[in-house]
């Protein structure tokens, strides 16, 4: 099985920062899921996907993102994407990601689009 791993992290500006690493596939997906879970569980939705050093995505571990954005999205936070290397964008684009996330090259630039809170 592939390695994938989740550092979850709080910034000064109240912005909870996902740090992927790794192959995020069919077998890995609920790592990521149990760390959105308990983001919402403890209603935290202001939201930052970091995917510097995230190697691979498949359809199974985009699903992930389209499974939690509604509820994200109904507590008046969101989901932006940042740092992503060409690959892993490629694959966002192709399935029309950047029309429904903000996926931006860098983490500062993601958290200004939180605005001031």
């Amino acid at each position: 099985m592939s390695e994938f791993k989740v550092h979850v992290r709080q910034r000064e500006d109240d912005i909870h920062v996902l740090e992927l690493r790794g192959y995020l596939d069919a077998h890995t997906t609920p790592v990521l899921e149990e760390s959105f879970q308990r983001l919402l569980h403890e209603k935290k939705y202001r939201i930052l996907v970091n995917c510097r050093e995230l190697t691979y995505i498949s359809s199974a571990g985009l699903g992930v993102f389209m499974a939690f954005i509604e509820d994200v999205r109904a507590g008046s936070g969101d989901i932006k994407l940042s740092d992503m290397n060409p690959k892993v964008f490629n694959i966002f684009d192709l399935l029309g990601f950047p029309m429904l996330y903000d996926i931006v090259p860098t983490e500062e630039e993601a958290a200004a689009k939180f605005g001031a809170r």
